[in-house]
């Protein structure tokens, strides 16, 4: 492993003892603050009521589930956290913990439910968060650990939960077929769904005199039936066990269940693909906590992204490419956490054609190199104008997508300011399936920002209704309008979007060089060559 980059060292050019700067960073705070409380709200496991009678049974909450079952030292990086927040049709974090932590020295994904919280049930964001998660672990080769306690389908919402939960079982068959180990643990009482969960995974553990499985509980099979049964002679632990073979062990407790599984991920096979220009890792030049100076969180405000780029790259060393041409976007090569990296970022908000052209050369070459790209969003979308048209910004913008839309290597997404339009299409996404993307607490992702939608749908408003004869109040109208802006401000801030899965977390801008590493850790598992998202659905 070499110790040093080869690339030039960067330097910071901001004094940030100036009054803007700091006045900056003071604009933080109360945005953090809401960040903080909303984290606290997503990692609720259910009311004081459930939470004490769950304990009351010996049983462990998920979180502390997951925490035994990593390594010690093991970091967790949550995936979703946010999916279902302030949805009056989900509950905290969709009913369901999940990310990717360290097991006996081997990067893992783990998705437990929250039986404290509605009995585990799946609501609509359970499912789609749970076929996301499934997806991540696809992409990336991880093993896959499922913490089994579930009511199956929340009734009220058959009709939404039904037809999109099916996906679950075929991915873990999927799983299967592809070679991709699963283990689900199942701690307490799965039913229906909940049931066909462990049976469609690789290996199972049963905690004894706890866990059941069942397709319909003892109060189904007396309604269907007429037959009387209680639940552990029905689908026990033991009855798993010696008569239907669904249980491959049985565990004593919790600890002991937790202790088993952590046993059948040292038993798996482990590859470890290695990459020659891996490096050892260098803090760079600078702190962190600069961002928070750097970066006004009035999204309209521009900031110098290089500044950004020297607090996130190892040692501050960057070899940019094409540095003159194509200003407003920065293209360029570094090492993060050791990692080979093609920087794709907004240094100005707006792309024009020779961003575009720069951009979509950049990614081919990165593909030449099988070297991973990250996108660091802040952008309003495509020029527009004559001069723009004219320029070929049409041409150019497309050969931009289709760049990234045919690259093979992973791409990983952070949305910092802005995040709209064709922009969004342009740096990868939601549509465009990055392995990740998270959002800083200051992001906004939405066809184009409030003031803009605002003032497009005043035109077409006016123009309609002098089409059909009609006068507007100007008074109806501004209410009108004010009303649009305002919701199309809350549907575009980070909170909404990620509530909705268009993000796979909200994230301190201080942790974002970790959370970069242990992505591209994640990443480059079964090395970067060819795992393509494309090639990753043609395999589905």
């Amino acid at each position: 492993m070499a110790t040093t980059s080869s690339y030039p060292t960067m330097s910071a050019k901001l004094d940030l003892r100036g009054e803007q700067y700091q006045a900056n960073k003071t604009s933080w705070e109360p945005i953090l603050e809401k960040f903080e409380n909303a984290l606290k709200q997503v990692a609720v496991e259910g009311n004081e009521v459930s939470v004490r009678r769950h304990q009351s049974r010996g049983q462990l909450l998920p979180r502390d589930r997951i925490s035994l079952l990593l390594d010690q030292d093991s970091p967790f990086l949550e995936l979703c956290a946010f999916a279902g927040y302030e949805n009056e049709n989900s509950t905290p974090c969709a009913n369901l913990v999940s990310g990717i932590g360290n097991i006996c020295g081997r990067p893992c994904l783990l998705m437990s439910h929250i039986p404290t919280q509605s009995g585990g049930a799946w609501n609509e964001m359970t499912v789609l968060k749970v076929n996301r998660i499934l997806e991540i672990s696809l992409q990336n080769d991880l093993p896959l650990i499922s913490l089994v306690q579930s009511a199956g389908v929340f009734l009220p919402q058959q009709r939404t939960v039904f037809h999109k939960g099916g996906q679950l079982f075929h991915d873990l068959a999927i799983r299967t077929k592809m070679g991709k180990p699963s283990c689900a643990i199942v701690f307490g009482s799965s039913t229906a769904g909940g049931a066909y969960h462990p049976a469609l995974s690789d290996h199972t553990i049963f905690v004894e005199n706890q866990a059941q499985a069942f397709l319909g509980g003892p109060p189904l099979v007396k309604m269907a039936t007429g037959e009387v049964v209680e639940a552990e002679e029905l689908g026990g632990a033991k009855v798993h066990a010696t008569m239907t073979g669904l249980a491959d062990q049985i565990a004593v407790d919790e600890f002991d269940a937790i202790e088993k599984s952590r046993e059948w991920v040292a038993s798996l096979q482990m590859s470890s693909p290695t990459t020659s220009d891996l490096l050892e890792p260098v803090s760079p030049r600078y702190s962190i906590d600069d961002l928070l100076s750097i970066v006004n969180p009035d999204i309209r405000k521009p900031f110098d992204m290089s500044e950004v780029l020297v607090r996130l790259v190892d040692g501050s060393r960057l070899s940019v490419f094409k540095p003159k041409y194509g200003a407003n976007m920065i293209t360029a090569w570094a090492h993060i956490m050791g990692f080979p990296v093609g920087i794709v970022a907004n240094a100005i908000s707006i792309i024009n054609p020779q961003e575009a052209s720069k951009a979509a050369q950049f990614i081919r070459l990165c593909n030449q190199q099988n070297t991973p790209i990250i996108f660091l969003h802040n952008v309003t979308g495509f020029m527009v104008g004559q001069k723009a048209e004219h320029a070929g910004i049409i041409k150019m913008g497309a050969q931009l997508v289709s760049a990234v839309s045919c690259s093979k290597v992973p791409h990983i997404s952070v949305i910092l300011g802005a995040s709209y339009g064709a922009g969004n299409y342009a740096m990868c996404g939601r549509a465009y399936k990055p392995r990740f993307i998270f959002t800083w607490p200051t992001g906004k992702c939405s066809v184009m920002g409030p003031d803009q939608l605002a003032g497009v749908m005043e035109t077409v408003q006016l123009a309609s209704a002098k089409s059909k004869g009609k006068t507007l109040s100007p008074e109806s109208l501004k209410s009108q309008i004010q009303e649009f802006r305002d919701t199309a401000q809350k549907d575009a801030e980070c909170y909404s979007t990620s509530s909705m899965l268009i993000d796979d977390g909200i994230i301190d801008p201080r942790d974002t060089r970790d959370i970069l590493g242990m992505c591209l850790d994640v990443v480059n598992l079964q090395g970067v060559k060819s795992q393509g998202n494309h090639q990753f659905l043609a395999r589905i």
